[in-house]
């Protein structure tokens, strides 16, 4: 790390120049970034996933990328209305089927082949082609549409969270942290890795599929992990400086002992956001491919570009002072005020401390047994919108699953295989099956529409829409009743296959093949995790210690999810009542919160392994430690729930769970488990923090930390510190 640091001083002109070469071509790159990134879900090798290409292929139709023209006229004249409804979808673009839901609305479906990302783009021109109906009201609704008309209230809710709540809170803590223009050293560097690591999705969402989200979440988390890894070495920076040491030797002492923590803590964050690009769905892996480019991008500019800054820079702008020097020195004496205060308390009652914050994290995470997860829901987004507007007015005429219905999809083996006698009679008995079912509002099926049979007649579709939506637990109960009991139950001839697909089945197999990866990614995460901190920490009990406090963590933000939007308690803070957690959310927040946990652990315990080194003294390891960083973990953790509440403040419910979980885990990490929890318990634990067997530094490569107390095991043991 050293002369790594000398080499990028000595190319320091070098380093800025391609850094500032990759922040202007990848800003330019990811201006058209949002236009690429879709919702879609594909889930492959689930019935649903091969309903959805039967109809594709042999029926020229893409659900997701599909649209629906609702008019709503007087009453009584919805009859009078399908001719011009049906003229103005032909306009819009090929439809499919048009129909009179009530007295008063007309459906009609307009078809497409292109996926949501592609499709959602010529939304303006189909509203414009269909133009004015006389006396009516016309809405273009639909996956896409929704898509399109949500785009601008992301940007919307992007800027706000960002321009308004995240760099403004970021700033008065870095300034009172700091206490001179040293604070815009983090926020430079957080300029410089957002837009690189944006740069990067755009070219892998032209090859993938993105979610809509991932701009937001690169945005946001960015500029909290960004803020992290500089507020910690520009930290160490001036306290080396202050030592003594020259400006070249201060910064190559911090990249040995705070780099190092940053490369360990990058790599966690990374391992847990990384694993999901294993996860079965695309959708998951493209949350996997941004998370993993995050922190990667920032360890990278933390490695680089901050150095050149760090030497350049740090002592100019540290002497325009913001906050008195007397207040600044003040709070850094690592002897006196609240931290060492804190850890001197916690040193003579860990017992107390400890016992105190195991029970209020079990408490916090005791409501995430009625966790409630989702597929997804238009309920969660604005309902000005005019796509929710006509999704809305025909949820009123024929139930909530109009735009998403279930795809029922028979393959009958052979060409002609529709007309066979059997077939026939079993499509029939399926019919009135689901005529009679409580959750379906409508059955549509026409032998003679090649809407409903292709031309080989190999294949047909039953279109049934719901009275509910796709993603509540009614419909979802719907989708077992059909799998399991109505088809089963229609008789349909041996060799005959029939596929459950669309809205609900989708939703349903979206949840079961993400929670059958998900303990596979947990276990794996743990395992890496555990192997990366036996490495970092070369200690056998503390990785394991951090385990456990981090899933204690996760465990009471899934909590504290369910209180706030399922009990309603968010409402106070502005937050949408909503009984569901969107099903990625959980998964998502693990790996993303196993991450950034371990940055706080890393930054705190790697300073007391360093005290620890240099006194073989347990408490005073730990008082130093937690007295010379947790103000700087508590900055840093400010900072990152100042950003995840950037995601609280907007408009959509998957957004706002999503940053709240993030925000209440964060908060509750470093306020409760490394300012209480963590030096508590390694009071505790005495000098078994440290130990580490011959065997195992040989297996992490790293020199052991034998015992040298009472009572430990002394054979094949060398002393402390050799």
């Amino acid at each position: 790390m050293a002369r790594w640091a000398r080499t990028m001083i000595r190319f320091r002109w070098a380093v800025l120049a391609v850094w500032l070469v990759a922040v202007l071509a990848a800003g330019a790159a990811s201006s058209g970034l949002s236009s690429l990134l879709t919702n879609r879900f594909i889930l492959p090798g689930s019935d649903s996933q091969k309903a959805s290409d039967i109809l594709e292929q042999h029926f020229g139709q893409r659900p997701e990328g599909s649209f629906t023209l609702v008019v709503q006229g007087a009453p009584g004249t919805a009859g009078a209305l399908v001719p011009e409804v049906r003229i103005a979808a032909a306009r819009a673009g090929k439809r499919a089927a048009v129909n009179a839901v009530s007295k008063d609305v007309v459906a009609a479906s307009i078809v497409s082949q292109l996926d949501t990302a592609d499709a959602k783009g010529h939304a303006d021109a189909m509203r414009k082609a269909a133009g004015p109906i006389p006396g009516a009201r016309v809405y273009l609704t639909g996956q896409s549409a929704i898509e399109h008309d949500l785009d601008p209230v992301m940007s919307n809710d992007l800027k706000v969270g960002e321009l308004f709540i995240a760099i403004p809170i970021a700033m008065a803590i870095l300034i009172f942290v700091f206490g001179s223009l040293a604070f815009l050293l983090p926020l430079m560097l957080a300029g410089a890795a957002i837009p690189v690591t944006l740069g990067f999705v755009w070219i892998f969402a032209n090859y993938m599929t993105l979610s809509t989200y991932l701009q937001n979440l690169v945005m946001l988390i960015g500029l909290g992990i960004a803020v992290d890894y500089s507020l910690l070495m520009v930290y160490r920076y001036r306290e080396e400086h202050r030592s003594g040491r020259s400006r070249e030797e201060a910064v190559e002492r911090t990249m040995q002992t705070a780099g190092r923590a940053v490369v360990f803590s990058g790599t966690a964050v990374a391992i847990g956001l990384a694993l999901m690009l294993f996860m079965p769905l695309p959708f998951m892996r493209g949350f996997g491919l941004a998370g993993l480019l995050i922190p990667l991008v920032s360890v990278l500019a933390a490695m680089t570009l901050l150095p050149v800054l760090l030497y350049l820079l740090e002592d100019k702008l540290d002497r325009v002072r913001l906050v008195p020097k007397r207040v600044a020195e003040r709070r850094a004496d690592p002897e006196r005020g609240f931290w060492p205060t804190l850890a001197g308390m916690i040193m003579r009652r860990p017992v107390v401390f400890a016992a105190a914050t195991v029970a209020v994290l079990l408490a916090a995470a005791a409501p995430a047994l009625n966790l409630q997860l989702t597929p997804g829901s238009n309920k969660g987004v604005p309902q000005n919108l005019e796509s929710i507007r006509g999704l809305n007015v025909l949820t009123s005429a024929v139930g909530a699953g109009a735009t998403a219905p279930t795809k029922v999809v028979v393959d009958t083996g052979r060409p002609g295989g529709v007309d066979a006698a059997p077939v026939h009679g079993a499509v029939a008995r399926l019919k009135v099956a689901l005529s009679t079912d409580p959750e379906v509002a409508r059955v549509d099926y026409n032998q003679r529409d090649p809407q409903y049979v292709d031309a080989t007649h190999r294949y047909l579709q039953l279109e049934v829409a719901g009275k509910h939506e796709y993603g509540l637990p009614v419909a979802k109960r719907f989708v077992e009743r059909l799998r399991n009991d109505l088809i089963p139950g229609a008789g349909f001839p041996e060799g005959v296959d029939v596929l459950a697909g669309g809205g609900p089945p989708g939703g349903v197999d979206f949840l079961d093949m993400t929670y059958g990866a998900f303990p596979w990614l947990v276990l794996a995460v743990l395992l890496l995790t555990y192997g990366l901190l036996v490495r970092a920490f070369r200690s056998l009990l503390l990785p394991l210690k951090a385990i456990v406090m981090n899933l204690l963590s996760i465990g009471a933000a899934y909590g504290l999810l369910v209180v706030a939007f399922r009990y309603g308690a968010g409402k106070l803070f502005g937050i949408q009542q909503f009984d569901q957690i969107e099903g990625w959310i959980p998964v998502f927040l693990f790996a993303m919160l196993f991450g950034l946990s371990m940055d706080y652990e890393v930054f705190l315990v790697s300073r007391m392994r360093e005290e620890w080194d240099k006194r073989h003294d347990n408490v005073a390891a730990v008082t130093a430690g937690l007295a010379r960083t947790g103000r700087l973990v508590t900055a840093a953790g400010l900072i990152m729930f100042a950003a995840f509440n950037g995601f609280v403040a907007g408009s959509i419910v998957g957004l706002q769970q999503f940053g709240f979980g993030l925000a209440a885990a964060i908060i509750i990490d470093v306020s409760i488990i490394r300012a209480l929890l963590v030096p508590s318990v390694m009071k505790l634990f005495g000098r078994w923090n440290w130990w580490l067997p011959d065997w195992a530094a040989r297996v992490a490569r790293v020199q052991p930390s034998p015992l040298a107390t009472k009572g430990a095991p002394q054979p094949a043991l060398r002393p402390a510190g050799r």
